[in-house]
């Protein structure tokens, strides 16, 4: 008995119109037997299958696709294997891969030939299905059957490794597609250096680009794409910029994407003029910038505070008709409240919840900053406070943002409140929450306090970093224990760290 490749697949199979009228294999060339009562209605139902298949396949969908199969599979003669392939390219393009994997056994359960085309559709639904583990025992399964694989039946089994990451079998697969003497297209070239360049593997990956010029395989703007954000997230700035000239200088016209990548790696890298610069190449060139676009700006204006600027480039991307989302919202808020515009970035909150964005961590974060920052602690607190009946939960940074707004602003007595609930309620607390607390203390003249919370550390199995010595040294400077300032500082040498500036 022929072994089905959709083993595992009965959800999408229970779905089928078929399986609720099961379709009996048959002999292709035998009479079909249809009651003399029924026989106009299987007529009207059937004859329009071809027209189906000739249509318009992009606006169907999957139940309309399940029980046309179940109209085509009921017709007799049988549809031939390109309507039913036909089909199952739709479906595919649905992305729904489990259905098109019981599709196909149901052709050869009723005995229908099939091509490399087909059983192509088939590979690259399983290597992106829910069991890409099946795409190799299918490959064999293909050779068995007379089918030679082709490079696109290679491709779909190469992409079905890279989403699981498997990088070592993608390039030892991709390597034995060479040795076999298959030709890599630009499609396969691209998926590894894809998977490659996602996982930090740049140096390979331009390796690989360079060997397609060598085996004559023209790169395009995926291929380019895929480098220079690989590049870019290895902040290898230069050779990305590199990158960028060698498409334009080739006539691969860079997208919005291209520029996207270059524009927010700048941005982190402190060259925000030449992110404007390249904004400015993507407008001449009539390159519509999309939200990632304007929100990787937004930022860096936010980062030098340029907040007018940002402001600018926010309303502009409003009239441009591109919606601005959380991320901008939030990069906005946050920008205004760090330079203690804190009313303004009250009303962008407020603009962004009349259009049905919801705020979060993040959001909330921000404007307690912005009100501790301009000595409204309370209010802070207030913002705190309404987090959880807005359903968003405040994070560690949350709370070591309150807690150091509450300390900065004299009301160290409410930070150890929050503090403390924070430790029974086994937060994770950090480092950087202790150290804020230790701060606080010693700003209070609670040096002894504070250093009785630093000795603990050491029980919790939480180490103090460079801050938190030159923290609690500061505090006993401040109250006149030179003595033990100094003990502490040479204890400080002794855990392997050096004194930064303020400390020595």
């Amino acid at each position: 008995m022929r072994r089905s490749i959709a083993t595992g697949f009965t959800p999408i199979a229970k779905r089928l119109i078929l399986y609720r009228n099961p379709v009996e294999t048959v002999n292709p060339g035998a009479a079909p037997s249809f009651s003399l009562c029924g026989f106009s209605f299987w007529v009207r139902a059937f004859s329009n299958h071809r027209d189906n298949l000739r249509s318009d396949l992009h606006n169907l969908q999957l139940n309309e696709a399940l029980d046309l199969f179940t109209r085509m599979a009921h017709t007799r003669p049988l549809p031939s294997t390109g309507d039913f392939t036909r089909l199952l390219s739709a479906v595919s393009k649905m992305n729904r891969y489990e259905a098109v994997i019981s599709l196909f056994d149901q052709m050869q359960m009723l005995g229908i030939s099939t091509v490399v085309y087909t059983c192509n559709i088939v590979m690259n639904s399983l290597c992106q299905s829910s069991q890409p583990h099946l795409a190799s025992s299918f490959l064999g399964k293909m050779m068995k059957l007379g089918f030679e694989p082709d490079v696109v039946t290679f491709t779909s089994l190469l992409n079905g490794l890279c989403r699981r990451n498997r990088i070592d079998d993608a390039v030892a697969l991709f390597n034995q597609i060479l040795q076999i003497g298959y030709r890599p297209n630009v499609v396969t070239y691209t998926t590894l250096i894809h998977c490659l360049c996602k996982n930090g593997h740049v140096n390979h990956a331009m390796y690989l680009f360079n060997q397609m010029e060598t085996n004559g395989v023209r790169p395009n703007v995926v291929t380019y794409n895929s480098l220079v954000t690989g590049l870019c997230d290895s902040r290898r700035w230069i050779d990305a910029a590199w990158l960028l000239r060698d498409m334009m200088k080739r006539k691969i016209e860079p997208n919005v994407i291209t520029f996207t990548a270059l524009i927010d790696a700048f941005v982190k890298a402190g060259k925000l003029l030449d992110a404007k610069e390249l904004y400015r190449v993507m407008i001449k060139m009539s390159i519509a910038p999309n939200v990632f676009t304007y929100n990787s700006l937004i930022n860096g204006f936010c980062i030098y505070g340029r907040l007018n600027e940002a402001m600018r480039m926010f309303y502009l991307m409003e009239s441009k008709g591109c919606s601005p989302n959380i991320v901008t919202y939030t990069t906005l808020i946050h920008g205004l409240c760090k330079s203690k515009r804190v009313e303004e970035g009250v009303r962008i909150f407020y603009a962004m919840s009349g259009k049905g964005l919801v705020a979060n961590a993040i959001t909330y974060t921000s404007l307690i900053q912005g009100y501790c920052l301009v000595g409204k602690p309370s209010v802070a607190q207030q913002v705190f406070n309404q987090m959880g009946s807005h359903g968003v939960q405040p994070d560690i940074r949350t709370y070591n943002v309150l807690l150091d707004g509450l300390c900065c602003n004299g009301q160290v007595e409410k930070a150890l409140v929050i503090f403390e609930h924070m430790r029974k309620r086994e937060m994770g607390v950090s480092i950087v929450t202790y150290t804020i607390v230790i701060q606080g203390m010693c700003k209070a003249g609670k040096v002894e306090d504070a250093f009785d919370l630093f000795c603990s550390l050491f029980s919790k199995g939480v180490k103090p970093n460079v801050v938190t010595y030159t923290t609690m040294i500061s505090g006993f400077c401040r109250q006149g224990l030179i003595r033990e300032a100094d003990a502490l500082f040479k204890r400080m040498r002794e855990d392997g760290f050096s004194p930064n500036e303020r400390v020595s």
